[in-house]
């Protein structure tokens, strides 16, 4: 007993080291990346002004991010599997950081639409390749609570950047001649070119070049991603390939359960300042502030459920529940007459549902590929996902002008109970004998 209870110290101790080493700078990493594909929700409080900018403008140009996203997706990934994610991740990072703020010149639908497309290109990769990246560190029993940890960047990125993104357009407006949301795009931009300059020399591709860990914790780690591989095996699950993902029917039905989570994702980050300004205030700061509560709430909720997913070993139940509560919390926060705390405390809901529904949601493909499969299956997985962050702000644009913004949130609510509904029926994630 002694013994046992020392390794198991040593192992709660190498992956509390490992996740305080990786964890909090990759958080950062993607706080400014989900900020710069998002702040264009913000931008556009400040460019409706604009002559060539309307709802529709800036549905397509939110949209048209994840077309470029889509093609540059998979080979940017399989790159990544084999140069390492110290020098694609810095790639990514300055590319984007460039393209984000370059976002402030556009002055023409033509324009914004070219560089929403660039930035799509300049991103692709980034999310997979950490999610990738993670299994190079972290058996199964590890990943949905080091994925939650990681993802609560995009619900940081909702507290602390939709009150910058508002103090922005409330007080930047003529600053050296330009308007506040240009400022907007140029200010959000650049820390991710400065921190993308540092990725090379604080990030280590794979525990056997990490010089912070003694060779005991290197052979640990390893052991344990090499004893996830070969249980892997066992199950049937003998995806290692590119080919091996593309052909597995699990990864395409994990494609249809991450669509649906996405569309609530980007519904909530495209569309709840526009949201917030018709039911609190239109005061800019204030849109910010009250844009912060939901994220505030989704960053505590998606981190214990995660938890107790990894806790029990359960991942369907854990993804299909949060995305029904999701659902159910959007079609209640579009109720007309509904109370504004009540309209706050329903979107709270469904934005902790939904982001649940994501972290926990990546445990499972991670559970049944391997090699370059993993690194394809993960990015085709994603950028089919996020092909619904073209379709959600179209659909909820064309709702919100057909009918009103409560039908919108109904068809973000019906994405999210498909995806429910796939993921309980269609045991995405347990063992076949595909191959």
């Amino acid at each position: 007993m002694p013994q046992q209870h020392a390794a198991d110290a040593f192992t709660a101790a190498t992956y509390r080291k490992v996740a305080w080493r990786l964890i909090p700078f990759l958080f950062v990493c993607y706080i400014l990346a989900y900020l710069d594909r998002v702040n264009v929700g913000f931008a556009k409080l400040g460019m409706k002004v604009e002559p060539w900018f309307s709802d529709a403008v800036f549905a397509t140009g939110s949209g048209i991010f994840f077309v470029g996203y889509f093609l540059f997706e998979v080979p940017g990934n399989i790159i990544l599997h084999r140069v390492g994610a110290r020098l694609w991740i810095a790639r990514i990072m300055v590319g984007w950081g460039i393209v984000s703020a370059l976002m402030a010149v556009s002055s023409s639908a033509t324009s914004f639409y070219t560089l929403r497309f660039l930035l799509g290109i300049a991103e692709a990769g980034f999310f997979p390749g950490i999610i990738l990246y993670l299994t190079y560190w972290f058996p199964r029993e590890h990943r949905a609570r080091m994925v939650a940890l990681f993802m609560t960047a995009i619900t940081l990125a909702g507290v602390f950047g939709s009150p910058l993104s508002g103090w922005l357009l409330q007080v930047a407006e003529g600053w050296h001649g330009l308007k506040a949301w240009q400022w907007l795009f140029i200010i959000e931009g650049i820390p991710s070119v400065l921190v993308g300059i540092t990725v090379p020399f604080l990030l280590t591709d794979r525990p056997a070049q990490a010089k912070w860990l003694t060779d005991e914790e290197k052979h640990l780690l390893q052991s344990r991603i090499d004893a996830d591989e070969q249980t892997k095996s066992a199950q049937g699950h003998r995806n290692h390939s590119a080919a091996d993902a593309f052909k597995s029917p699990q990864v395409w039905l994990c494609c249809l359960i991450y669509f649906g989570i996405v569309v609530g994702i980007y519904g909530a980050s495209f569309w709840l300042p526009q949201i917030v300004e018709n039911t609190f205030t239109k005061n800019k700061w204030h849109i910010g502030l009250y844009s912060a509560i939901p994220w505030g709430c989704a960053a505590v909720g998606m981190v214990l459920v995660s938890r107790h997913s990894d806790r029990t070993g359960e991942r369907r139940w854990h993804v299909g529940l949060s995305a029904l509560i999701a659902a159910a919390a959007f079609v209640i926060s579009g109720l007309p007459g509904l109370p504004p705390g009540f309209v706050m405390v329903a979107l709270a809901i469904a934005i902790t549902g939904v982001m649940s529904a994501a972290a926990c949601f990546w445990a499972l493909p991670t559970a049944i590929l391997s090699g370059t499969a993993a690194a394809a299956g993960i990015a085709w997985i994603n950028s089919v996902g996020n092909l619904a962050g073209y379709l959600s702000p179209e659909m909820v644009a064309w709702l919100k002008t057909r009918y009103d913004m409560s039908m919108a949130l109904n068809g973000i609510a019906v994405m999210l109970a498909f995806s429910a509904v796939t993921v309980l029926l269609g045991r995405a994630g347990t063992p076949s004998h595909t191959s």
